[in-house]
């Protein structure tokens, strides 16, 4: 046997085919000889690891970032210049980011590890003629493994027997319903999910027993494809790392370009000394640079993790916060995501009556309604007859847990029978069986031998059509024209449809068969079933479409049952869908043409996911994709965010996500966008507010060299002001709340830089506001003949107390600073309070003063500043008060 047969289609090979292709014995299996050859040719039946990075590199990948590359730069300038604290604050900001990023973010190989953890640790097989319990990583390629109830399945199998086996592939198919297997030969087109005579691994058997030929071991199997298509998937960074890398960049440049003028105009024209000179352009620079922002930008974004924690969103990175305000389409899996993944039966139709079944999921909470009013139970004999047919032709246990959770042991579809009767007010008897036709694939019903009363019953179970061909032998009178049309009402609503029927036998009767079901059978009704919208998804949807958010569902399930779920949802519009095989015949470009049109994918491929979350990103869409199984993963780790289930959802879905949701509640993503479209207005608020404070000391510093005037503020100065409004006041602006209407906006455009045309005239108008000012009262204190360090000392006051004063302008971008909001952020007046400590500090300490060279002043350099903040502060809400006249006009 060699290697490439792993790659082989097997489901539509016979068995003859396959024990021949893979060399090996159905009645003895392989024997150790081959087995030893095997495990040499293709390896453990392991996922290959990923290349591990030392801790130290992952660490110093968090330094790889433009301003922290300016914080460096302004390191070693401080360095050269002397100033050996300004240096070690610089430094120890950039750690304390790269830190804060560091301990935040997860590893990625920890995806590879989930996958990893879903093999099974031990393998039935059969070797040398006995049945033997393997490790399941020395499982080989035409192995004979036996499967039975509980099992999780070790590698990739063709099945060669399957006694009413069923497997439950939610995590790699997407399906809501465990999957009945046989072992006919299929058509080759067809996907995994169609597979009905493949077990794959890292399933699990739900129900019955089987044997198969292992296929496909490690890597090769379908999750091992899976493994491989992670590590191969581009992560992209977020918009804000992609424009916090365009704004660092022409800070840059305009730090570069401004500190080159400025060296040429004094060293020529205002013959400034070389040296001199490089000092004050130094400064100028230092005056330029935004040091703190690196570090207020992680503790914005950290704190919008805190708040995002506590409305049940785990986010594994930074800047994965604000990515969620930026979400213009949220792609999501259906089963166990917008569904519950607990079927439940939502119709009961009996000869003479129809009825709404209320409460959804396992829990018996709920009731029958006609006519939108509950009915008294006992008044529908039909009803209750019906109610015991199903739940005594029944394997399933329904049982509630210790915190209040009701759960099922067996089959979904049986549960939800359990969970019906039990939502009927009168007791019905689960009758004692005494003889059973186990439910096959191949006549698709099941049947038990029951006493009722003093009389044998057959009750009978299944597919409506198998029941229609009995009752037609059994009644006179039985209208299949009728029962057709409402299975058929059911089944275009996406649900799952069970029939019942019943037959009385003699007293004497101890065994039944088939021959039993072939006359005399009464019909008695239908159960339509269906994996039920969560209530609170519906809503959340709601909000997010009003948010500007598009809705797509992209499941592995029926195209049928898609739309309808879809159109209870308000996904899509009730009609058009697209299937997986579809996809796979379109070209690139055709795709992105189609998922701009179709809102519901059903029957999709892991493939499928990976390309239509590409194709969204190739329509400039910024797409979260939300998912549970090991087949969304890929797609969770391309998309610009990806949402995993916390509860339901896979170890590797989680750890190829950038967010978990702990509730597995759709609607902690409304809260979540909520709070990332609030964290990157802060974000912006707070870059309007730090940037003037760099303009206004770089205006200040350019004047004095174009004057030939001394220096207004010293390097080390230049760097308190800068740090102390980023690491205290600036840090209010993290907990404002989000603006009114924010959720009625459509999401903002990821091409919109950081700096707008209204936001570069805002920094420029507030720069010189503020420079323009302390210039004035700078040249008015040269003139008074002040000497150099008490100038420096009331330079610095000012310019740190106007920006307290605009932080207040700044809490709202275009709106009045006085508006309701105006004293619900407490943490405003604190940090203010603050900043009037640290500057006394800085003023009155002396060992501060030798230290950042300042001088103790009087109580008018206090008075002054402030009626001076108070000015800037009124004439800048004029500004905003005839900017938003003009941007209303403007859409007007």
């Amino acid at each position: 046997m060699n290697e490439s047969s792993q790659h082989t289609q097997w489901h539509d090979k016979n068995l003859d085919e396959t024990i021949s292709s893979l060399e090996t014995d159905q009645t003895n299996g392989l024997n150790n000889e081959q087995v030893q050859k095997r495990l040499e040719t293709h390896g453990l039946n392991k996922l290959p690891e990923a290349d591990q990075e030392s801790t130290f590199i992952k660490f110093l990948k968090h330094f790889h970032d433009v301003l922290i590359y300016i914080l460096l730069v302004a390191g070693i300038i401080t360095f050269l210049l002397g100033h050996y604290i300004d240096t070690a604050v610089i430094l120890l900001v950039a750690v304390i980011n790269a830190s804060i990023g560091f301990f935040q973010e997860s590893k990625a190989e920890q995806a590879l590890e989930g996958i990893r953890n879903m093999l099974s640790p031990e393998a039935n097989v059969l070797r040398n003629g006995e049945r033997q319990k393997v490790d399941a990583s020395e499982v080989v390629p035409g192995d004979i493994v036996y499967l039975s109830a509980g099992d999780k399945v070790p590698a990739d199998l063709r099945l060669i027997t399957a006694d009413n086996l069923k497997l439950e592939e939610a995590a790699l198919t997407g399906e809501s319903t465990s999957t009945e297997k046989q072992t006919d030969v299929l058509s080759s087109d067809l996907v995994i999910g169609d597979q009905i005579n493949m077990a794959f691994s890292g399933t699990s058997v739900t129900s019955g027993s089987g044997a198969g030929i292992v296929v496909a071991t490690g890597e090769h199997t379908e999750i091992g494809k899976i493994n491989s298509s992670i590590s191969e998937v581009e992560e992209l960074k977020t918009p804000l790392m992609k424009q916090t890398d365009r704004f660092g960049k022409q800070v840059a440049v305009f730090i570069l370009l401004a500190s080159v003028v400025m060296y040429m105009f004094g060293l020529f024209v205002r013959d400034y000394g070389p040296f001199e000179l490089l000092m004050s352009i130094i400064g100028l620079a230092v005056a330029a640079i935004p040091e703190g922002l690196p570090a207020i930008i992680s503790i914005i974004l950290a704190l919008g993790v805190q708040n995002m924690a506590k409305r049940n969103a785990i986010v594994r990175n930074l800047p994965s916060v604000e990515t969620l305000g930026a979400v213009s389409v949220i792609s999501s899996d259906k089963t166990g995501t917008l569904t519950k993944n607990e079927m439940t039966v939502t119709q009961v139709i009996t000869r003479q009556d129809e009825y709404k079944v209320t409460g959804t999921g396992y829990a018996p909470e709920g009731a029958l309604q006609q006519n939108g009013e509950e009915i008294d139970d006992e008044k529908h004999p039909a009803l209750l007859t019906l109610a015991e047919a199903m739940i005594t032709c029944n394997d399933a246990v329904l049982r509630e847990q210790d915190d209040g959770q009701w759960t099922i042991n067996g089959e979904p579809t049986e549960g939800c029978l359990l969970t019906l009767a039990a939502k009927i007010d009168v007791d019905i008897p689960r009758r004692e069986v005494e003889s059973k036709i186990p439910f096959d694939s191949e006549y698709k019903y099941m049947a038990v031998l029951t006493e009722r009363e003093d009389e044998k019953i057959i009750y009978i179970k299944g597919a409506p059509d198998r029941l229609f061909d009995m009752a037609e032998k059994g009644e006179n009178n039985f209208d299949r024209a009728y029962w057709e049309d409402k299975m058929k009402e059911r089944t275009t609503q996406g649900e799952r449809v069970l029939g019942a029927g019943m037959k009385k036998v003699p007293q004497d009767k101890t065994e039944i068969t088939h021959e039993d079901l072939e006359e005399g059978v009464e019909f008695l009704g239908l159960t339509g079933i269906i994996d039920p919208p969560r209530d609170e998804a519906i809503e959340a949807v709601k909000d997010a479409q009003k948010a500007g958010i598009r809705v797509k569902m992209i499941t592995g399930d029926h195209k049928d049952t898609a739309i309808a779920i879809g159109e209870q949802l308000a996904i899509g519009d009730g009609k058009k869908g697209l299937e997986g095989r579809e996809i796979d015949q379109m070209t690139d470009e055709e795709l992105s043409e189609a998922v701009m049109t179709y809102d519901i994918f059903a029957r999709t491929s892991p493939e499928n996911k990976l390309r239509l979350v590409q194709a969204l990103q190739e329509n400039d869409q910024v797409t979260a994709m939300t998912g549970d199984g090991v087949n969304d993963a890929p797609a969770l780790k391309r998309a610009d965010i990806g949402v995993a289930m916390g509860v339901k959802g896979t170890e590797v879905a989680k750890e190829s996500s950038q967010m978990v949701l702990v509730d597995d509640n759709f609607e902690t993503i409304e809260g979540a966008v909520e709070e990332g479209r609030r964290v990157y207005s802060n974000l912006k608020k707070t870059i309007l507010f730090i940037l003037p404070t760099n303009g206004a000391q770089s205006f200040l510093i350019m004047i004095s060299i174009l004057l030939g005037a001394m220096m207004p503020l010293t390097p080390i100065q230049i760097l308190w002001v800068n740090m102390v409004i980023a690491v205290t006041v600036s840090l209010a602006l993290a907990f404002e709340p989000l603006e009114e209407g924010a959720m009625r906006r459509p999401p903002r455009d990821v091409n919109t830089p950081l700096l707008t045309p209204y936001y570069i005239f805002r920094i420029v108008f507030v720069s010189l506001l503020i420079g323009g000012g302390t210039m004035i009262f700078y040249l008015n204190l040269i003139q008074q003949g002040y000497d150099s360090s008490t100038v420096n000392t009331i330079v610095l006051q000012t310019i740190v107390i106007m920006q307290m004063f605009h932080l207040f302008n700044c809490r709202n971008e275009t709106g009045f600073a006085f508006n309701r909001n105006f004293f619900k952020n407490k943490v405003a007046f604190l940090v203010s309070g603050v900043l009037i400590a640290l500057q006394a500090f800085i003023l009155y300490v002396p060992f501060m003063n030798t230290a950042f060279e300042t001088k103790p002043i009087g109580i008018i350099y206090w008075l002054i500043p402030l009626v001076m903040g108070a000015a800037a502060f009124i004439i800048i809400e004029i500004e905003k008060t005839v900017t938003r006249k003009i941007m209303a006009r403007k859409q007007a």
